[in-house]
């Protein structure tokens, strides 16, 4: 290959674009020197492409290879559309940044094109100078010469030991879910293009799951039923249980008592929905759909999630921000067997955010607005002590509303993750810790990446390079306790295709 074609996969929404442009200049202008110094031709597509058909209309009738500039998030359609159905290489590059999360973006779109059998490369770097960086230029120029880069293996296995009294506790869970299949509420589905978290019913229900789907506008109209006395006793509790609300703080000035009232209407109103339907978990898909229109989903998730909520029954309703049945389904099935487990059964909703060295380990920082209980902050089932409420950032939630936020608490996790390849339902599982940080740096880190939104600080169990190079999603469901062998054992038994990522086995 001589020639390469670089293209800027885009959000769908303008004003992330535009306070990206700086960045995604800086990062192409970089990779054009690295591509010419390998003695390549560069050429740019120069502008976001932040529609479907853009991405059609400007990689669709190409066939030479090309290059996802990767330093935000982005939809995956806006890559995947114009991109399917050939075998031309195709490499995602990013850069890796907390601020500028074009890592998560990369993940992302990774996951969808594997779910639509599209292959391609991934290629990362924190190098101020890319060129400089002679991993990330060898790595480049395996890509020119043979158009696929390929990454060790040694961290991913597809086999793992599991005990007796694990595969006993896993058929227990297994055999409840045969006798009633896992039925998930879906508010819609593929929030912001995340094409590899949707499946659907004709994959689910291979695997003991099936879903209803909702239409988002039940929730505005179903709301207006809502008693005031409900949601009067809703911002009650969550007050007198310990949340801390920052109402108005660093020139929120719209976000009020009033904001989070209405998070909890929504809160009542799908909790409601999910009686009537005797769902047992919860999608979410909120963005795009309903941003003008409703208060963010964040803390009504938050509270699914958790077993401290108003009219709470001692359980949580797992709930899987942004619709992504990807995470629902792991969620779903670590619940059942951290109950049965005798452990407290809530889990955790992140996004892969950044990463870092910290004493002689790599960190991932897991930070997802969304759909992390408070157990993670606190370790107690009846208090929501340790939550922090700050109002989503206008730029992204142009209705006023809250998070649900703080920091994760130190302790051995267990993770795992669902999605598609070859058509059928894989399961990624590992183990790891969740690592308490010095203020200084926990503080920086935090900053660095969005300070309003849950923060998790965990060793994953694998190394940087294994995550970035295999992981199929920029979502993780995450719990407390070892029900590793478990969650191997019960995957299988319902059918999924399992991966063990671990340094070893």
């Amino acid at each position: 290959m001589r020639r390469v074609t670089l293209f800027w996969p885009g959000d769908g929404r303008a004003a992330p674009n535009e306070k990206a442009l700086p960045s995604i200049r800086s990062a192409t202008a970089q990779l054009q020197k690295c591509l010419l110094k390998l003695g390549r031709q560069p050429r740019v597509i120069e502008r976001f492409l932040s529609k479907p058909h853009e991405s059609i209309e400007h990689l669709g009738g190409l066939d030479e290879p090309l290059i996802g500039v990767c330093v935000h998030w982005f939809y995956a359609p806006h890559t995947t559309d114009g991109v399917v159905g050939k075998d031309s290489p195709l490499l995602l590059a990013s850069n890796f940044s907390g601020q500028w999360p074009g890592l998560v973006g990369l993940l992302n779109t990774a996951a969808s094109l594997e779910s639509l059998g599209r292959r391609c490369s991934r290629i990362w770097t924190d190098a101020s100078d890319w060129a400089l960086d002679s991993r990330f230029m060898d790595r480049l120029a395996q890509w020119c010469e043979t158009g696929w880069i390929a990454y060790s293996e040694e961290q991913v296995r597809y086999h793992a030991a599991v005990s007796r009294d694990a595969a006993q506790r896993a058929h227990q869970v297994a055999s409840d879910i045969r006798a009633r299949r896992a039925l998930v509420l879906m508010l819609g589905d593929t929030s912001m293009g995340m094409i590899n978290g949707y499946f659907g019913p004709r994959l689910l229900n291979r695997y003991g799951f099936t879903e209803h789907k909702v239409d988002q506008a039940w929730i505005i109209d179903r709301g207006r039923g809502i008693e005031s006395r409900r949601i009067d006793d809703a911002l009650r509790f969550v007050k007198d249980r310990g949340v801390t609300f920052h109402w108005g703080e660093g020139g929120a000035t719209d976000f009020t008592e009033q904001a989070t009232r209405e998070q909890l209407r929504d809160y009542l109103t799908v909790l409601d929905l999910s009686r009537e339907y005797k769902a047992g978990c919860i999608g979410w898909q909120y963005q795009l759909g309903l941003i003008n229109l409703r208060p963010p989903s964040d803390f009504a998730e938050g509270l699914f999630n958790s077993t401290c909520r108003p009219e709470s029954d001692g359980n949580t309703i797992v709930c899987s921000t942004e619709a992504d049945q990807g995470n629902v389904i792991p969620m779903e099935l670590m619940k059942r067997l951290l109950k049965v487990k005798g452990l407290h059964h809530a889990v955790f909703f992140h996004d892969v955010r950044w990463g870092a060295e910290h004493e002689g380990r790599f960190l991932w920082v897991l930070l997802n607005s969304g759909s992390s209980g408070a157990y993670a902050f606190n370790q107690e089932a009846d208090t929501l002590r340790g939550v922090h409420s700050f109002r989503q950032p206008s730029m992204y939630f142009p209705t006023s509303g809250g998070t649900f936020a703080g920091e994760s608490l130190p302790g051995e996790i267990t993770w795992a993750r669902s999605y598609i390849r070859d058509d059928i339902l894989w399961m990624d599982i590992g183990k790891g810790e969740v690592v308490k940080l010095p203020p200084e740096k926990r503080d920086s880190w935090w900053q660095g990446t969005t300070r309003e939104w849950p923060f998790m600080a965990a060793d994953l169990g694998i190394s940087q390079q294994t995550l970035m190079a295999h992981y199929l999603s920029n979502h993780i469901a995450v719990a407390y306790g070892d029900i590793f062998e478990e969650m191997v054992a019960l995957s299988q038994e319902l059918g999924f295709r399992v991966r063990e990522l671990s340094k070893s086995g």
